[in-house]
């Protein structure tokens, strides 16, 4: 089982709205273009289009506010800053950053199998905390 975090949520979200983003989207596992390709081991494959399709369910299946959803589209299916949502919404732009945030950590929630709790961000305390 995969453990989400809110910066994988966001770093793949647009991938819902436009398959081809999948394309421009860096697996942590892979090189880049550049770099000399050794032996590559199946088992250690990039776990990018996994991560895409639960990502995907998680937007279908998220109890999501309607303004949670609109604040995801604007976000990461139309690349809008938290100025130009609050000002589609009419709303201030910390009241737009909120909604968007809230939406990822619900996101991320569910795909950890976890209950939401406002300001859930999907990762764990640092040791000593």
């Amino acid at each position: 089982m995969t453990c989400y975090n809110r910066a994988l949520v966001e770093h793949i979200m647009p991938a819902v709205w436009d398959a081809e983003a999948a394309y421009g989207i860096k697996g942590e596992l892979v090189p880049d273009a550049d770099m000399p390709r050794g032996h590559k081991d199946p088992k250690k494959g990039s776990p990018l289009f996994v991560h895409i399709a639960d990502i995907k369910q998680a937007w279908k299946r998220t109890e999501l506010t309607t303004v949670e959803r609109q604040s995801l589209v604007l976000r990461y299916g139309l690349d809008y800053g938290y100025d130009e949502i609050g000002a589609h919404r009419g709303v201030k732009k910390s009241a737009a950053q909120e909604a968007t945030d809230r939406a990822v950590g619900k996101v991320t929630a569910w795909l950890n199998g976890e209950k939401y709790i406002d300001g859930y961000d999907g990762l764990e305390d640092e040791p000593g905390e």
